[in-house]
């Protein structure tokens, strides 16, 4: 590279540093400005609201005070009315209603009950409740007691509070009955319900007794606010965002942050109050921020426009070596593909080898028996030619001796071929009874062709009595065989081979097979079919996985790791007669 070339990257180098010092400087005043404008215009907002909120309060409570007003009058009217008090004197009630149902049209009133001195229904504007008892109501016995009107609110059946104004209706200084003005309230919930904001009506004790959450009739107020549904994950984010965004709300209902308001209602003790959601304050102020954040977005665009005229001239470099990239990426590919190509002809050969190995089995199987077989013939040549000798020269008893000899080789012939018949025998499916340390033993005999030329040390740990399994005695003994052969060739080629068979019993009859070779290399792949250590020729990779898989048949398990002192452990676990038994049953 040249020296104008090295000064011009420098002179690139400083102009990116300006302009990445110039873009954090933009972001941060932007952040400021933002963070200023969102704290001032929610306090300002925030006060418009709650003034608004104000005004509603005071027009709601002036709606309400009216209708409480009004209807405090009329029992004061009714109770001098001469038709109402000559029915109570006379017992006469026949026009009484109609004479209510007037009235309830003049006066505006939701109904209008006359009670008489027993507190029985004789006169209302709904027919329906003639003849009911109101004897135990307390609208009925407050009025008994004074003279003047009384006020009285309690719970609906239906849901809701029912307010009356009752008064007694005295004739000669006795009471001769009660007229009893029921109060619609509830109409003024009906017209909250459509509004935006949660207005709710607290007696002098603090309950609710209007509201525009149903819920909240009948509780104190604290408590009415705690009633929300369980917040789901997107609403608790949501109520964080707006938490952080916004000053601290007063409450919360139906989990949105909203502002209090309240205001004294001048009757008996009862307050108002309004809950105003901030949704108006965020909209106009989310409008005012969505414009700054707009400006601060076009003044970072024309910047990294600028930017991006000058990056063009490294693009076309980048572009250049894109297009060598291709080229390597294409000569990459080819010979990928041909690695491929060369494994699936690994693959084939593997098998190839796998077959090859199957053949060097039997070989080395057929090696082992005439070996061994051949050993008792050519004795058994010289025990006769001994024999023949002894009795031309007239020796019987060690002319027999010889024999007995020949027979015993005899035998020991017969047991060789009846093992490896009973070896080369399919196993069956029907378990029984096996004694697992006859079957290690019987193992043990099949494998001293290959053993003895070997000098294998082995050690073995068995305990005295029988060990019970059940189990099919020819599988077992493939498996018993299968972990020696894998003993025997791991320890190849060390100085001093030693294979430890320890059958220890507890939960199950465990079998320990513990060499001294260099150990397993991948614990991970040692039971997968076809994969060896072996070379080619030695072994094609099947033992361990059917000997794993016949240890499952079985109702047991074939497991295997490295020693400590080095070498491999592998471990059979069989269940013993008992709990096996117990399973099968």
């Amino acid at each position: 590279m040249s020296a104008g070339d090295d000064s011009d990257d420098k002179a690139f180098r400083r102009r990116q540093i300006v302009l990445r010092l110039l873009a954090f400087a933009v972001v941060g005043l932007a952040v400021a400005v933002v963070w200023y404008t969102h704290q001032f215009l929610t306090q300002r907002f925030t006060e418009a609201t709650r003034n608004r909120a104000e005004v509603r309060l005071a027009l709601y409570t002036g709606n309400l005070m009216s209708e409480l007003q009004r209807n405090s009058v009329v029992p004061l009217l009714l109770a001098r009315d001469p038709a109402l008090t000559g029915a109570l004197e006379r017992g006469d009630y026949s026009v009484t209603s109609q004479r209510l149902i007037s009235l309830q049209g003049e006066l505006g009133t939701a109904s209008m009950l006359l009670l008489d001195a027993e507190g029985r229904t004789v006169a209302a504007t709904d027919r329906n409740r003639l003849g009911t008892s109101h004897r135990n109501q307390p609208y009925y016995v407050e009025a008994q007691r004074g003279k003047e009107t009384i006020f009285t609110s309690g719970r609906r059946e239906s849901g809701g509070f029912r307010f009356t104004f009752s008064r007694a209706l005295m004739a000669e200084g006795r009471s001769r009955g009660v007229i009893v003005v029921e109060v619609d309230l509830m109409k003024y919930e009906r017209s909250w319900a459509g509004l935006t904001d949660a207005v709710a009506v607290m007696d002098s004790e603090g309950i609710v007794v209007l509201a525009t959450e149903p819920r909240w009739r009948g509780l104190p107020l604290d408590q009415a606010l705690e009633l929300r549904d369980p917040p789901t994950a997107i609403g608790r984010a949501l109520k964080a965002t707006a938490d952080w965004a916004q000053t601290a709300p007063d409450a919360y209902v139906r989990g949105e942050a909203v502002m209090r308001t309240d205001a004294r209602v001048p009757f008996r003790g009862w307050r108002m109050v309004v809950f105003s959601r901030y949704d108006s304050v965020r909209e106009r102020v989310n409008a005012f921020l969505a414009m700054e954040i707009m400006g601060f977005a076009l003044l970072m665009a024309a910047g990294f426009w600028l930017t991006s005229r000058q990056a063009q001239s490294q693009s076309r470099a980048f572009q250049r070596e894109s297009a060598e990239l291709r080229l390597l990426n294409a000569r990459l590919q080819r010979e990928i593909a041909e690695r491929q190509r060369m494994q699936e002809n690994l693959a084939v050969a593997e098998q190839t080898l796998a077959q090859s190995s199957k053949l060097a089995v039997l070989g080395e199987m057929s090696a082992a028996v005439s070996h061994e077989l051949n050993q008792p013939l050519a004795a058994m040549k010289t025990y006769l030619a001994g024999a023949r000798l002894l009795l031309q020269r007239r020796k019987a008893e060690e002319a027999l001796s010889s024999f007995q000899r020949i027979d015993d080789l005899i035998d020991r012939m017969g047991a060789i071929t009846r093992q490896l018949k009973s070896y080369a025998r399919k196993g069956g499916e029907a378990f029984a009874p096996v004694d697992f340390k006859a079957c290690i033993g019987e193992a043990l005999s099949m494998m001293e062709p290959q053993l003895k030329p070997r000098r294998v040390r082995i050690s073995r740990a068995l305990p005295r009595a029988p060990v019970m399994v059940l189990a099919d005695r020819i599988r077992l003994e493939q498996v018993i065989i299968n972990l020696l052969r894998n003993a025997l060739d791991a320890t190849r080629d060390v100085a001093e081979p030693r294979i430890d068979l320890a059958l220890s019993l507890g939960e199950s009859a465990v079998l320990t097979v513990t060499d001294n070779g260099p150990g397993i290399s991948d614990l991970d792949k040692l039971f997968e079919p076809f994969w060896t250590t072996k070379k080619p020729g030695e072994g094609i990779g099947l033992g361990l996985a059917i000997s794993s898989g016949i240890a499952s048949d079985l109702g047991g398990r074939l497991t295997a790791r490295n020693g400590e002192e080095g070498g491999a452990v592998f471990e059979l676990s069989l269940p013993l007669l008992d709990k096996a038994a117990q399973a099968a049953e």
